[in-house]
């Protein structure tokens, strides 16, 4: 038997997702919570038409450039199927109990996944495309920041332990939106000013409760804190200048603006990954620049070996990736066997990726 709906917590986040199969654990959890009936699926779902594709045929003179000029990608963050589980429950978990005795331990355990995840393939980028753990906005969020803001971290050399920390922060950035009334946090429109108003102090709600549990230290706080801090001093909920904003907020602040770009929400569409960067390539007042520069070395948006569409109707197949130019990776022409380096041939100047 399977569950023929989604069972959600009372911040309407999903906590058994439709499909699940029904078994002696998941109905004591829901006699736990008090549901009495639930809907379950009759016979068989009809399965999805297979889709066949047909690979275009390519030029000898594109293949030998493609396989000439390839060079693979840094190695990316790879959380398994497990781990994803345990990520995502651990994380359901801390923002449903945030007085819990095992708030600590549960914090640290799923950041030791993540730790974990990204020494095991010595990873130095992000894909977060890749990356998820939970279809619920919150949970799946504080993963991204978690985790891009750790890349980011190792990017500029900070020790283990500062990566560690930044981890922590990551996970717990938005922890305060658990004392945010739920017309506010769930309204499927924009807040106007009076309810944006108090959807700003998550971050010090967020704060509060870090700083009642002596496990976490003060860096970790600060940046729970200040993640929506701008280096020009038009953020919250302080209004500070960089010069008093915490290193590891700054490092978050990166992140959490990226990944609230490319995430949909009810009231929003997502902006494509590319629309993303250029957004954040342009905040140079707001974000710190070291912390940019860092991301922007890390996010891959044209892995090698994927195929884009070119300014001038050619398809082409990525082979390299220029570290300092996200944007303008080598691709070479799956038509023409043309190799255009985007970033460092001038006749490439005018030639973008659509």
């Amino acid at each position: 038997m399977r569950i023929d709906q989604n069972i959600k917590d009372r911040m309407d986040r999903v906590l058994i997702a439709r499909g699940t199969p029904l078994n002696d654990y998941l109905i004591e959890s829901l006699k736990k919570l008090e549901i009495g009936g639930v809907y379950i699926q009759e016979g068989e779902e009809d399965p999805e038409p297979e889709q066949v594709e047909v690979e275009k045929p390519i030029p000898a003179a594109a293949k030998n450039n493609i396989s000439k000029h390839r060079a693979p990608d840094p190695s990316k963050v790879k959380l398994t199927e497990s781990v994803k589980k345990r990520v995502s429950e651990g994380i359901q978990y801390l923002y449903n109990n945030s007085d819990s005795e095992k708030f600590a331990n549960t914090t640290s355990n799923i950041t030791n996944n993540l730790m974990k995840a990204i020494q095991d393939n010595d990873a130095i980028a992000v894909d977060i495309n890749a990356l998820k753990t939970s279809d619920e906005y919150t949970f799946k969020h504080s993963v991204d920041v978690a985790t891009m803001s750790m890349i980011i971290a190792k990017k500029q050399g900070l020790k283990q332990a500062d990566i560690y920390n930044i981890g922590i922060a990551g996970l717990l950035h938005d922890m305060g939106k658990s004392k945010i009334p739920l017309e506010i946090l769930n309204k499927p429109a924009r807040l106007n000013d009076e309810e944006f108003a108090i959807m700003k102090k998550h971050s010090i709600f967020g704060y509060e409760i870090l700083k009642e549990k002596n496990e976490f230290s003060t860096a970790i706080s600060l940046a729970v804190l200040q993640h929506h801090e701008k280096m020009n001093g038009k953020g919250y909920p302080l209004g500070v200048t960089s010069e008093k904003i915490c290193p590891y907020a700054k490092i978050l602040s990166v992140a959490d603006v990226y990944d609230a770009l490319v995430t949909e929400r009810p009231y929003k569409k997502s902006f494509s990954q590319r629309t993303a960067v250029e957004m954040i390539m342009s905040m140079t007042e707001e974000l710190d620049i070291t912390a940019m520069k860092s991301f922007l070395n890390s996010v891959i948006l044209y892995p090698v070996d994927s195929d884009v569409l070119l300014s001038t109707g050619e398809e082409a197949r990525v082979v390299k990736n220029n570290p300092d130019s996200v944007l303008r990776p080598v691709v070479v022409g799956l038509t023409t066997g043309q190799v255009y380096d985007l970033a460092n041939d001038l006749e490439c100047a005018k030639i973008v990726i659509q």
